[in-house]
């Protein structure tokens, strides 16, 4: 496999972007698998991949580079959160991020990003 690694979240989306703007431009999927590969470097079987997710969904939205941040919490809070997480079926990270979006935004008299 060319490449033999995994694509992040970022670039997988950047892929499939790219894939749904050649099908946006009336490149038909095999074409556009062909030509994504050869762009990409990445086998036709992936790109074929891109494609079809594209296809299914249209542009997606790309992901923002992530980092450790590491905080101390009481551990009732923390607790609080890992529940509201597993309950609605998310990640504690998505949890927290969500939530100091909305405290920023607050704070700042903004709407939070989307």
């Amino acid at each position: 496999m060319p490449g033999g690694r995994r694509a992040g979240a970022a670039e997988h989306a950047e892929h499939v972007n790219e894939a749904a703007v050649l099908l946006e431009a009336g490149t038909p999927a095999a074409e556009a698998a062909r030509l994504l590969a050869g762009r990409l470097g990445c086998s036709q079987r992936q790109a074929r991949r891109y494609v079809a997710r594209a296809a299914e969904s249209g542009r997606v939205p790309v992901p923002d580079e992530s980092s450790v941040f590491t905080v101390r919490l009481p551990v009732r809070l923390a607790v609080a959160v890992r529940e509201h997480a597993r309950a609605s079926g998310r990640t504690v990270s998505a949890v927290v991020a969500q939530a100091l979006e909305e405290f920023l935004g607050r704070a700042h008299g903004t709407r939070p990003p989307r």
